[in-house]
Parts: structure tokens; C-alpha cells; sequence
């Protein structure tokens, strides 16, 4: 446990850093540097050149993992230890100056999630865990809420951007969820989303679509710090599984019924 807290300590390092690198650069950039990877997907030379500079790290840390990045900037297998990076979730937002986006970074042994960082760039949040070690923001722990209810959360989610095979069940439950909580917010940054279920602003969040650097993260985070994740079928599938549900100890059960009773069908 003590090798992955140091780990983690300098990961986080390694988030805040890139951080201020793209929080300098939001001024500079010009409609002509966003590049379009595919429908509603962007992407910018700030996070190809992010994820080059966090890459370049990480392979000083852990010399012996192998990679998996959003903007494949490398091409390097790890047989035990794999860096899951996204270097800046919440492109659409950045792009429109929009302050909601982060630094995602996990360490994956073999299956499981070891470590996680996300650091919220606009309000210098920065939100990591390691297995077995709890969950914590800035310099301080954190917890899941303790509502015990649908009816007294706030949830988060994502609109499918380019999956539009579920859209009409998604619109189902996120219109039950309108009537049944006390609300759903959509920042545009999963990451994100996942930090505030693991401090307690959020009760839960479910999204389909989503690929591993989105959520791995994010999910350990959410664990260490008390809370349930899985996929819609309560499976443990949720890191590449492409959907993820996500939420305090208290309203898992009820939200995940929810959640079965209209995509299952």
C-alpha cells in the first residue's frame, strides 16, 4: 500500500501539471487548432501535446507499464501495470471556454484499478485514490453522501454523443429521474462527475458510451471512497464495458433497479 500512496502523490503531481499547461493555453486557442475525430468528437494540439507530456512522466514512474491513452500518443504494452490517461476529459467544454474539464489518469494491475487521480483544472480540485487507502481531495479525505434515497439526490450524467442506439431508453430514465430526484446535472466531463459522486455533491451518475480513460479513474476514486460502481447489469464491466453506473452506498440498489428495468428489457 505504501508504494502506490507515494505513487499516487506523485501522479497527482503529474495531473496539476499538465493542468496549468492546458489552463494556459485556453486563452491562445483559435477555432482553426480544433480537429474533429469522428461525429461530436474534438480534439486539440493541447491534448495531444498533454498527453505526450504526461506519457513522458508516467514512463519515468513505472518504467515497466504499458499504456492506454485517448489520443494515442504511444504504442506500449504493459503485461501487469497499464496508465489509462485521458489528458484532458471534457474537450467540447475547453474548446468553448466552457469551465468544466480535467486531467484523468489510473494505474490498472492486470484487471483491477490500483490508483486513481482527477484533477478538476478551473477550481484546482484534485481528487485521488489508491487501493485501500481512501479517497481524497486536495489534502483532505472525502466520503460519499449519506442520502438514503432517490428522492433526496441530485444525479449526474452524459448525453450520448455519438451512440445513439440507446437513446430512446436513456431519455426514459433521465426523464424518471427528473420526476424522482432533485434533479440531473450534465457537466460534460465523466471524470468529473465521478469525483463529485466520491465527495458527496452527487449521489449518482450513469452514462453509456464511455471508454476506458473516462472512467477508471474516477471509479476507484468513488469506491475508496465508499460508494458502489457497475455496469447496468451489476456486473464489474464497467471500466470497458461501455456503461457505468455510479452512486453512494444508500441509493445503489434502487437506482441500479431503475436502471435494469429500462435498458434490460
Amino acid at each position: 500500500m505504501k508504494e502506490f500512496r507515494s505513487l499516487c502523490l506523485q501522479v497527482c503531481d503529474v495531473a496539476r501539471e499538465a493542468g496549468q499547461f492546458i489552463r494556459e493555453e485556453l486563452p491562445r486557442l483559435r477555432a482553426s487548432d480544433v480537429m474533429s475525430k469522428g461525429l461530436h468528437s474534438y480534439v486539440t494540439h493541447v491534448d495531444t501535446t498533454a498527453e505526450k507530456r504526461i506519457v513522458k512522466t508516467l514512463e519515468q514512474l513505472l518504467p515497466e507499464a504499458g499504456f492506454i491513452v485517448e489520443e494515442e500518443s504511444i504504442e506500449k504494452e504493459g503485461r501487469e501495470y497499464r496508465w489509462v490517461v485521458d489528458p484532458l476529459d471534457g474537450t467540447t467544454n475547453f474548446i468553448h471556454g466552457l469551465p468544466c474539464f480535467s486531467v484523468s489518469i489510473a494505474l490498472m494491475y492486470r484487471h483491477e484499478v490500483v490508483l486513481g487521480v482527477v484533477y478538476e483544472i478551473n477550481l484546482d480540485e484534485c481528487f485521488y485514490a489508491w487501493k485501500g487507502g481512501g479517497a481524497y481531495l486536495n489534502d483532505g479525505p472525502v466520503r460519499v453522501s449519506t442520502a438514503g434515497s432517490l428522492k433526496e439526490s441530485l444525479l449526474a450524467t452524459g448525453f450520448p454523443y455519438y451512440d445513439y442506439s440507446l437513446l430512446g431508453k436513456y431519455m426514459e430514465l433521465f426523464t424518471w429521474c427528473l420526476r424522482n430526484t432533485h434533479g440531473v446535472r450534465r457537466f460534460g466531463s465523466a471524470a468529473v462527475d465521478l469525483a463529485y459522486v466520491a465527495c458527496g455533491r452527487f449521489e449518482g451518475f450513469f452514462e453509456y458510451g464511455l471508454n476506458a480513460w473516462d472512467v477508471a479513474a474516477g471509479s476507484l476514486i468513488i469506491t475508496e471512497a465508499g460508494g458502489r460502481v457497475s455496469d447496468f447489469s451489476e456486473q464489474n464491466n464497467f471500466i470497458f464495458g461501455k456503461e457505468i453506473l455510479a452512486t453512494n452506498q444508500k441509493i445503489y440498489n434502487e437506482l441500479l433497479s431503475k436502471v435494469k428495468q429500462v435498458f434490460k428489457q
